[in-house]
């Protein structure tokens, strides 16, 4: 007998205490306790939430944002590190499988930094280190782009769940490589963004991505988006106030969770700190398959075929390797 998992999931709208990696975990774990006490078994961090977002990329010209990214990258996170272990304590002691992003820095090079969710087990198990694909937009001048190799659905405890990075939540290849793993519970974690062009709706964009991907895999999403602090307000803008209009714009943050027909499944959090509940069963995925599959009769794999490189990209192989 087919006995699919039902659990509490918890989506997290919050900044970080920003630049400052120690007191971001510490803010985590708190959040993270928090969450377990209200019964989650499933806990969704913002996009980078460890130690932020380089909002400097949309306020600054590259010259000006360069001593910006030197700080964030002093204050990155190494993978496997002591900000993960925090972390990974924090799941198993809290029994919750936890998907939260952080700044990854590389290393093999100073010049690389990785936006990375990491995903772990209810034991405190790592279980996925996914760097964002493509980094959108202004993006490009502080993180490498990742590989296909992380491109993973893990098997948890909530059951089958893939995570991806804001705007790769519009990639419909890669939500199709995750969907044709059988994910069945998927994590979009973002970041609040006020510095989009004027007419760009940031709580609608993802609230309709969220709904889009949830109807056609017929799944369940939860979203974790971050917010932006006074106290971040004051350090990127300080006196310039066009930027601190800007940065304070209403709706560019949305936290929620959408079930397999594409609706909100509670009440979302939009631009105020919380943390979004709601129960998830996954029994409700069943019979909406059977209308559209499209990783199976709903779809022609005479016709379309999908070819993924699942191989970890190195700038270096050394002979003995490859022997």
């Amino acid at each position: 007998m087919l006995d699919l998992p039902r659990f509490t999931a918890a989506a997290v709208q919050a900044a970080p205490v920003y630049l400052d990696p120690a007191a971001t975990v510490d803010k985590a774990v708190a959040l993270i306790q928090e969450a377990a006490r209200h019964g989650a078994g499933l806990v969704v961090f913002p996009e980078v939430f460890v130690p932020g977002y380089p909002y400097w990329n949309w306020t600054m010209t590259p010259v000006q944002g360069s001593p910006w990214y030197e700080r964030l990258y002093r204050a990155a996170v190494d993978v496997p590190g002591p900000y993960v272990d925090t972390l990974r304590a924090a799941a198993r002691q809290a029994g919750v499988v936890l998907v939260i992003g952080v700044n990854e820095r590389g290393r093999h090079s100073l010049g690389v930094l990785y936006n990375t969710l990491l995903v772990i087990g209810s034991d405190g198990e790592l279980l996925g280190v996914h760097r964002k694909l493509v980094p959108t937009w202004a993006e490009k001048l502080t993180w490498t782009p990742g590989d296909g190799s992380s491109l993973r659905v893990h098997r948890t405890a909530v059951g089958p769940l893939g995570a991806l990075a804001c705007g790769e939540n519009t990639n419909t290849l890669a939500r199709f490589t995750l969907l044709a793993q059988g994910e069945l519970v998927h994590a979009a974690s973002y970041i609040a963004l006020p510095v989009a062009p004027e007419d760009y709706d940031m709580a609608e964009a993802i609230a309709l991505r969220a709904a889009a991907h949830c109807f056609e895999g017929k799944l369940f999403t939860v979203v974790s988006c971050s917010t932006i602090s006074p106290e971040m307000v004051d350090l990127i803008a300080g006196e310039d106030q066009q930027v601190r209009k800007q940065l304070g714009r209403p709706r560019n943050a949305l936290s929620g969770i959408f079930g397999p027909d594409g609706r909100a499944v509670t009440e979302s959090l939009v631009d105020e700190e919380g943390i979004v509940y709601a129960e998830i069963d996954l029994g409700r995925c069943v019979q909406p398959k059977q209308m559209h599959d499209i990783v199976g009769h709903y779809n022609r794999f005479d016709v379309f075929q999908l070819h993924v490189n699942d191989r970890p990209l190195r700038p270096l192989v050394l002979p003995e390797e490859e022997a």
